[in-house]
């Protein structure tokens, strides 16, 4: 969170160390696209576990927009070591400029074989990841391991660019590795009757059952590409794709747009952290 590239933030009240709510924003060289972020801790009785990247670079002659949501789960160490380390080692790939999708699966698959030899100093928990890079403002990859989210507005309509792995959705990969899914009354289906992904970083308890690899999307940033939002579930939980887009699309200002959208998941009684990004590229 606020321990990366926070162009413009604003922090309040630290709990536990880290603020309990904070939001900033930023813009590519040439101005166009603009960026926004907002960061609000949950009514769970524990230290904010959620945390951002956000932020633009120049990288062997290429702008890059990076852009992600870590939703941590069992503490923070897990999703602050992926804000540190994710995006690096990604770019670390040689082969990232020739072929981004097999990079990112290549990173993802390392930093958390990276996570789980770390497991003494990291602890047991883990994360979810859905991590956005733009190059050139052109193309869009996204990736992602686990529920957090990305959405894109084309021409005012939303379009999903990650996929939410759910146990329910992938029981039988579970089951195949010798695991099992719970569906107790009144609690969401959880892996080995614990945790509420299919698929995360760290989790070394469970990896036997689990997986980290990422589903990957890529699109062209054309015409009628409006805006990107990244936000973890305590988003999602409590308002569905086309309405978190209507909200946005209203907000020139990408921060002032990722505020109203963490604001609104508030007012809707969301108990979970609540983290959003928004990329705006035009206007």
């Amino acid at each position: 969170m606020d321990r990366l590239c926070c162009f413009s933030g604003s922090y309040t009240k630290l709990v536990g160390g880290r603020s309990s709510s904070s939001s900033g924003k930023g813009k590519s060289h040439e101005g166009l696209i603009k960026f926004g972020f907002s960061l609000v801790k949950g009514k769970a009785n524990h230290p904010m576990e959620d945390y951002h990247v956000a932020k633009f670079m120049q990288s062997e002659g290429h702008e890059l927009g990076l852009f992600a949501i870590y939703d941590g789960h069992l503490g923070d160490t897990v999703p602050s070591y992926l804000q540190k380390h994710l995006f690096s080692n990604i770019l670390k790939e040689e082969e990232f400029w020739v072929d981004p999708n097999r990079s990112i699966s290549k990173a993802y698959e390392k930093t958390d074989q990276a996570i789980l030899s770390h497991s003494s100093d990291l602890g047991r928990g883990g994360s979810t990841a859905v991590t956005a890079i733009l190059i050139n403002g052109q193309k869009l990859w996204v990736a992602n391991v686990g529920d957090s989210r990305a959405v894109l507005s084309k021409g005012g309509q939303a379009i999903q660019m990650s996929t939410d792995h759910e146990p329910n959705t992938e029981r039988g990969s579970i089951e195949n590795k010798g695991g099992f899914v719970s569906n107790m009354p009144g609690d969401v289906p959880r892996v080995n009757g614990q945790l509420a992904v299919s698929r995360a970083f760290g989790d070394k308890s469970l990896k036997s059952h689990l997986r980290s690899d990422p589903d990957i999307q890529e699109t062209l940033v054309d015409a009628n590409t409006e805006l990107l939002i990244l936000a973890s579930d305590g988003l999602w939980k409590v308002m569905p794709n086309q309405e978190a887009v209507d909200i946005a699309r209203r907000i020139k200002d990408p921060q002032k747009a990722a505020k109203q959208l963490t604001a609104e998941a508030l007012k809707r009684d969301s108990k979970d952290d609540i983290s959003c990004v928004v990329v705006r590229f035009k206007g």
